[in-house]
């Protein structure tokens, strides 16, 4: 088992990585891209752990939960907002997992501030998602959600983002997009690194669909073996988020609409898989984990 790659908790078991394993979505949000509204606010409450125990059931592994949206064109929200947001949900989330024996059942918090993070690992999270990539927390304290990490003993996301939602996607440009995104992904793994996060508690994120053309997206996907491969001889891991992007109806007319993107999103999946990823992030647990199993299935001896 020491020879298992897996993400380490302070009170849990591991996390092994020895298969694809998936992170279910579950945004507390008014206006997320296509599924805002459904769980924010107290009356949600019942709502969004009803949603949690079915990804749980389903096969998800980590439970992602946001108080922010992130959609091109978001308005940012504060940390009291965002406190008041996810903090009730991950309680009751913790409190439903550890009732009902989901005792494997990882809890993250998708945030950019330290002391959204700080309150959502005292209500039970388990597991720090950054979708800055470590750059906006360094403003509230020294070191920002990464020296949290490593002071905490947790995982850390850290996604690839240029900008923010409210300007990443007017005019994004690269000179080559997956040797960008990969030095800057190594350039905040290190930093991370440097903090006292270790190599096998951190997990990158290519940033699909944040502040990149439909173009940059495709060729991330194409390079995703090589940046897998890069980041695995580091000791890290990689995340893989595509769940209902636009990207996909730009692709195909027919996934106009956000709920309609289940197929691309599967098409993904399995690429992803093939590719080496570990880590997938969705809005559809079932599905994509039965096409995981697949792709695994058929992927996994080589």
């Amino acid at each position: 088992m020491s020879d298992v790659a897996a993400l380490h908790f302070p009170k849990s078991s591991p996390l092994t990585l020895d298969e694809p394993r998936l992170m279910g979505v579950l945004n507390v949000t008014p206006d997320s891209f296509s599924d805002g509204g459904r769980f924010d606010g107290a009356s949600g409450i019942p709502a969004a752990v009803a949603h949690a125990r079915s990804m749980a059931e389903q096969g998800a592994s980590i439970l992602d939960v946001g108080g922010e949206s992130t959609r091109p064109g978001a308005a940012r929200v504060s940390s009291e907002e965002q406190i008041q947001r996810v903090v009730p949900v991950i309680a009751a989330v913790r409190a439903m997992l550890e009732a009902e024996g989901f005792d494997a059942t990882v809890i993250s918090v998708d945030t950019t501030r330290v002391a959204v993070a700080e309150a959502a690992l005292e209500a039970g999270a388990q597991l720090l998602n950054d979708v800055s990539g470590g750059a906006e927390g360094r403003a509230e304290r020294d070191g920002g959600l990464a020296a949290l990490a490593a002071e905490a003993g947790v995982p850390l996301i850290l996604m690839h983002m240029r900008g923010q939602p409210a300007d990443m996607q007017v005019d994004p440009w690269y000179e080559d997009v997956v040797a960008d995104v990969t030095d800057h992904l190594d350039a905040a793994a290190e930093s991370a690194e440097a903090l006292g996060v270790s190599p096998g508690q951190i997990v990158v994120d290519p940033g699909i669909g944040f502040g990149k053309t439909l173009t940059h997206n495709l060729e991330l996907l194409a390079g995703l073996g090589g940046l897998v491969e890069h980041q695995r001889a580091s000791g890290r891991h990689v995340l893989l988020g595509t769940s209902r992007k636009s990207m996909f109806a730009k692709l195909d007319p027919t996934m106009a609409d956000s709920t309609a993107r289940l197929p691309g999103t599967l098409a993904t999946t399995a690429l992803a898989v093939a590719a080496g990823c570990r880590l997938i992030r969705v809005h559809e647990v079932l599905e994509n984990a039965q096409a995981a199993r697949v792709a695994w299935g058929i992927t996994g001896f080589q």
